[in-house]
C-alpha cells in the first residue's frame, strides 16, 4: 500500500509540473572533438575490420561511428541496405539492443536520486503481481544478478511470424518468469533480457509515465538525442533494414538470402532491446555514460563490478553496463540487429556500430567495437593535438580469432 500511494503522489507531482517545468538544458560533456577526419591509414583499418565482421555476421550493411577527441572521426556507412539494395547511409537510424538496458537503469537511477524509488526496493513493493520475483530488488534487474531467465529464446518464432504487433511488456517478462531461476538472486552477473523489462514494467509502474517518456526525460532530452526514441512501431524513413538469416533444409545458414525484420516492433525488445537511435547519438550516449555526466551518475553504479564467466578479468559488468577495461558501454541483438557502444573513460574516444543481421552472436560485434577502439586509440593526433598513451589490454590482431570463432557466414 505504501508503495501504490507512493506512485499516486509521484504520478500527481508530475502532473502538476508539467506546465511549469523549465526548458532542459543539453549537458556538456566536456570532450573537446578534434574537427576533421582520421588518417587515411587509421580509416582503411578500421573499414577493413569491419567489412570483415560483416561477411562472418552475413551482414549486408553496417554503420560505423569512431570519435577520437584528439585525431578526429570517422563516421560511415557501408555495404547496403538489403541484398542488391541501395547504399548505406551513416545517419541511418537502427535498434539499439544492450544499449536500451543501461538507459533503462538510468531512468532507475534518475528515480532513486528523486527520492522515488531505491535500489533495494523489492519488485513486489511496485508490482504484486510477480510474487515469484519478491526476493529481487531493482538494483538486481538492473546490474542483471536477478537469477531470472531469458524470454527472447522462447518467444523469437513467435515475434518473427508477428512483427508489427506491439507486444505487453508483462507479457514477455512473464515467458521469462516462467522458467526456473538460473541462479539465487546477487550471487552472481547472468544475462537476462527478462530483467530488464520487469524493470521497465516497475518504473512505468512508479512514475505512471510511458518508457519511451521517461527515456525522453532522464536520457535524450539532457543529453540532445534527437534521432532517439523507443517508439511503438518502427519508424519509417531513413532507417537501416534489418536481417536475420535463416536455415535451409541442409541445416546450413542463409548467408545470401535473409529474412528481413525491419518492421518487428521495439515492443519486442522493450526496455531490454527497445531503443531506436544513430550512431552520433549512441557515441553522445556512451560517452555521457562513461564519464558520469548526469546528476544521477554514482560511483556506486560501477563500484562491485562482477566478473564474467569464462572471460578475461578486465571484462566486468555492472549498473546496466560493461566495463572493459577503460572502456564503459553496451552492446546485444534484437531479430535485425547486432549493435555496440562503448566510450573511454580516460579519453573520452567512443565506438558505435550496427550489422545489419542478427544470426551471428552479440559477441561479434562486441568483439569488432573492442577492434576499432584498439586502432583508434593509437590514431595520431591532429595538429596542435596530443595522443594519450594507449591502455586498452588489447589489440584489434588478438581479437581476430574471436570474430572467426563467432561467424556464421563467410
Amino acid at each position: 500500500m505504501r508503495r501504490a500511494i507512493a506512485a499516486i503522489a509521484a504520478f500527481g507531482l508530475a502532473i502538476g509540473l508539467a506546465g511549469c517545468a523549465p526548458e532542459s538544458t543539453v549537458i556538456d560533456l566536456g570532450v573537446d572533438q578534434a574537427d576533421g577526419a582520421l588518417s587515411d591509414d587509421v580509416q582503411a583499418q578500421l573499414q577493413s575490420l569491419t567489412e570483415t565482421a560483416m561477411t562472418a555476421a552475413g551482414a549486408p550493411g553496417a554503420i560505423v561511428g569512431v570519435y577520437a577527441p584528439w585525431a578526429g572521426q570517422w563516421v560511415a556507412g557501408l555495404g547496403v541496405t538489403e541484398p542488391e539494395g541501395a547504399a548505406v547511409a551513416a545517419d541511418m537510424t537502427f535498434k539499439a539492443p544492450g544499449v536500451s538496458r543501461a538507459m533503462t537503469c538510468d531512468v532507475l537511477y534518475g528515480l532513486v536520486e528523486r527520492g522515488t524509488v531505491d535500489l533495494d526496493d523489492t519488485v513486489v513493493e511496485w508490482v504484486e503481481t510477480y510474487p515469484n520475483a519478491k526476493d529481487i530488488t531493482l538494483e538486481q534487474l538492473c546490474d542483471g544478478t536477478s537469477g531470472i531467465d531469458t524470454y527472447l529464446d522462447v518467444l523469437l518464432p513467435r515475434l518473427l511470424k508477428n512483427p508489427e504487433r506491439v507486444w505487453n511488456a508483462r507479457e514477455l517478462a512473464a515467458y521469462g518468469l516462467a522458467k526456473d531461476r538460473a541462479f539465487d538472486p546477487g550471487t552472481r552477473y547472468g544475462e537476462s533480457d527478462t530483467g530488464y523489462l520487469l524493470l521497465g514494467v516497475v518504473l512505468e509502474r512508479v512514475t505512471g509515465s510511458s518508457l519511451n517518456a521517461l527515456y525522453q526525460e532522464f536520457v535524450f532530452e539532457p543529453l540532445g538525442m534527437s534521432a532517439s526514441s523507443a517508439p511503438l512501431n518502427m519508424p519509417t524513413g531513413d532507417v537501416l533494414n534489418g536481417f536475420r538469416s535463416g536455415t535451409s533444409k541442409e541445416g546450413k545458414t542463409r548467408c545470401k538470402t535473409p529474412t528481413d525484420v525491419t518492421a518487428l516492433s521495439p515492443t519486442a525488445g522493450g526496455a531490454a532491446a527497445g531503443v531506436v537511435s544513430d550512431v552520433d547519438d549512441l557515441a553522445t550516449y556512451a560517452r555521457a555514460l562513461a564519464a558520469g555526466a548526469r546528476s544521477y551518475d554514482t560511483e556506486g553504479r560501477f563500484a562491485d563490478a562482477r566478473t564474467l564467466r569464462s572471460q578475461p578479468s578486465w571484462f566486468t559488468a555492472d549498473g546496466g553496463a560493461f566495463q572493459a577495461g577503460s572502456l564503459v558501454g553496451q552492446y546485444g541483438s534484437i531479430p535485425g540487429y547486432l549493435t555496440a557502444a562503448f566510450a573511454d573513460r580516460e579519453t573520452g574516444l567512443a565506438v558505435v556500430v550496427v550489422l545489419n543481421n542478427s544470426r551471428a552472436s552479440a559477441a561479434l560485434v562486441r568483439t569488432l567495437a573492442w577492434q576499432l577502439a584498439a586502432v583508434a586509440s593509437k590514431a595520431p593526433a591532429a595538429e596542435g593535438r596530443t595522443a594519450p598513451e594507449s591502455g586498452l589490454p588489447w589489440t584489434a590482431e588478438s581479437l581476430a580469432g574471436t570474430i572467426s570463432e563467432t561467424a556464421v557466414c563467410s
